[in-house]
């Protein structure tokens, strides 16, 4: 058993067809076929149920494929780590990041970061909270920014910051805020706006959960008016007089006049963290980019309104 027969067996788990997995590990499928065969014979097991449907694991294939995954996670730490230590950082770093945070906080630690470390090729992967899990659970990305609560226990955490959530409300009172929307407020209740047609993320932004969460608390199911993919519509929806939205305070718009952010009498705060895979190689450049963060804190630190 080699490498090479662990890639054609999580090939064809993947796949659920020997022809697309050889297709896939680029080998002709006889010879798939073939050195699996001959891996089921020497172990004494079958690890896959031959159909004309498809393919399916039995359940020795499946604790086999388990194995074989992090088998081949610890061949390419491993690899990495010493092309490393040969040769140095390696070139490239993947981060990931929700776009309600990465377009505010990233751009300044980037740019240091290229600057200092220029051969370093840096990919931006920007996706739902929900996906940006699943892909830094795969190892898909080296290093990710993420908010509080992460599910996935195979994930290490390293606090970034604690930020205030506040509410955005739109400066003129539209009619249907006349009757219960303050003038101006410092602070409100958010059960005060439960009436209000709400703005919020769409599904698999996990702050669209933290939303529901502290409406759900304050006693109210929020009645949702429109749902966006971008914390800069919500706030051009709510200044167009549409609904109200809460935001993360990093992405306040305080320059618009059409807004008022009041601050929630329950102070609700959101952590950021960045995630990476418990037990796994983190690149040099990863750990740089993590240190540079801290570097840079404070300059970083959202405004207050």
């Amino acid at each position: 058993m080699d490498f090479r027969t662990l890639e054609y067996i999580l090939a064809v788990a993947k796949a659920r067809s020997f022809t697309k997995a050889a297709l896939a590990v680029n080998v002709a499928q006889p010879s798939l076929s073939q050195q699996i065969g001959k891996l089921e014979r020497a172990l004494g097991v079958t690890l896959f149920v031959r159909r004309q449907s498809g393919v399916l694991l039995t359940p020795e294939g499946e604790r086999f494929v388990a194995q074989a995954e992090q088998l081949l996670r610890q061949r390419d730490d491993l690899l990495r780590e010493m092309a490393e230590r040969s040769g140095g950082m390696a070139s490239e770093l993947i981060l990931g990041a929700p776009a309600i945070t990465g377009g505010h906080m990233l751009p300044p630690i980037l740019r240091r970061f290229t600057d200092l470390y220029p051969q370093v090729r840096v990919h931006l992967l920007e996706e739902t909270t929900e996906r940006l899990e699943e892909l830094t659970v795969t190892g898909a990305t080296d290093l990710t920014i993420l908010a509080l609560p992460i599910h996935d226990s195979r994930l290490s955490v390293k606090p970034l910051l604690t930020e205030r959530i506040v509410i955005a409300l739109p400066t003129a009172a539209p009619s249907w805020g006349k009757a219960y929307l303050p003038a101006a407020p410092f602070e409100i209740d958010l059960e005060q706006v439960a009436a209000a047609p709400f703005i919020l993320l769409k599904r698999g932004y996990g702050f669209r959960q933290t939303c529901l969460t502290l409406c759900a608390e304050r006693g109210f199911t929020p009645k949702i008016a429109f749902e966006t993919s971008s914390v800069e519509t919500a706030q051009a929806l709510v200044a167009a007089g549409l609904g109200v939205t809460m935001i993360p305070e990093m992405v306040m718009r305080t320059d618009d006049p059409a807004l008022h952010f009041a601050e929630l009498s329950t102070r609700p705060t959101r952590t950021l963290v960045f995630a990476y895979v418990k037990d796994r190689f983190l690149s040099m450049a990863a750990r740089r980019f993590m240190a540079l963060y801290e570097e840079t804190q404070d300059s970083l630190r959202a405004p207050r309104s």
